[in-house]
């Protein structure tokens, strides 16, 4: 073979070996979660269809809309769910790529087809079309200060729908904003109305005004997965929650770059790196 013809094809193969960062194609095979949520992969991922019964996918054009079939089946039931109680359809925001590992920009989960982002918005009047899905920025539910929900957005069908995707048995956590869980935890929109249990999985994290996470158990078939830690004992209404709302100083600005990511597990560099 003539050397250009021989750099012309190395380049080529170089070109179409798969990174973290490409639109692959999910990988063949059983479905099966590797590593954590925040450093691992998944194979044999589903994609969560554009639209169905009570949701619809935005962004979709990230092709980050593929998980495990057990998070396509959450999806699909808890829109059902919240459809038969009455609420409009609501939006899905990312789940994982087609092989998950690290997002190329927006998260350091999300890797293991375990999580999903769905959005607050429930609107009766107007579903967006599929073009305006592609650059829907969705309003937050709290108010630009932090210091309150916005009681003209979140309200009774936002409760709804966190307490139906909490009470899945399948669900680990699911984060919101800190000034969302506060208000669950003042009985906002009938929250703290009979079982609480399914406030305990609910947990303050930074951001997440808009939309809340969820993130599910490991599920059967996947020995490589691995499981988070417990979340604490009780509904998470006391000074856990109260951290959040104390004034705490400013770190220091880092001396050193920020630390590179930690190595992906064997078993994801050999899956991502599969053609």
């Amino acid at each position: 073979m003539r050397p250009i013809a021989a750099g012309l094809l190395a380049a080529a193969l170089l070109l179409a070996a798969p990174t973290l960062a490409d639109p692959q194609q999910p990988s063949r095979g059983p479905p099966r979660v590797i590593g954590r949520t925040g450093n691992g992969c998944i194979s044999g991922a589903v994609a969560l269809p554009a639209e169905g019964r009570g949701f619809a996918v935005i962004h979709r054009g990230r092709s980050r809309y593929y998980a495990h079939p057990e998070t396509i089946a959450f999806v699909e039931q808890l829109a059902v769910a919240a459809a038969n109680a009455g609420l409009p359809p609501f939006y899905v925001g990312d789940l994982s790529q087609p092989r998950g590992g690290p997002m190329p920009s927006g998260h350091e989960s999300h890797q293991t087809g375990l999580d999903v982002d769905i959005w607050f918005a429930l609107d009766r009047t107007k579903r967006l079309t599929p073009a305006e899905r592609e650059t829907a920025d969705l309003p937050s539910m709290v108010l630009a200060d932090g210091s309150a929900i916005d009681p003209a957005r979140f309200g009774f069908g936002q409760v709804m729908l966190l307490r139906l995707a909490a009470s899945d048995l399948r669900v680990d956590r699911i984060f919101v904003s800190p000034t969302i869980k506060r208000a669950l935890c003042d009985g906002f929109g009938g929250a703290a109305e009979g079982d609480r249990s399914w406030l305990s999985r609910i947990r303050p994290w930074w951001g997440h005004r808009e939309h809340f996470h969820v993130r599910l158990r490991c599920p059967a078939g996947s020995p490589d997965c691995v499981t988070q830690a417990p979340v604490p004992a009780g509904d998470g209404c006391d000074a856990s929650l109260d951290w959040w709302f104390q004034p705490h100083p400013q770190p220091p600005a880092p001396a050193a770059p920020r630390p590179k990511r930690p190595p992906l597990p064997v078993k994801c560099r050999a899956l991502l790196a599969q053609p």
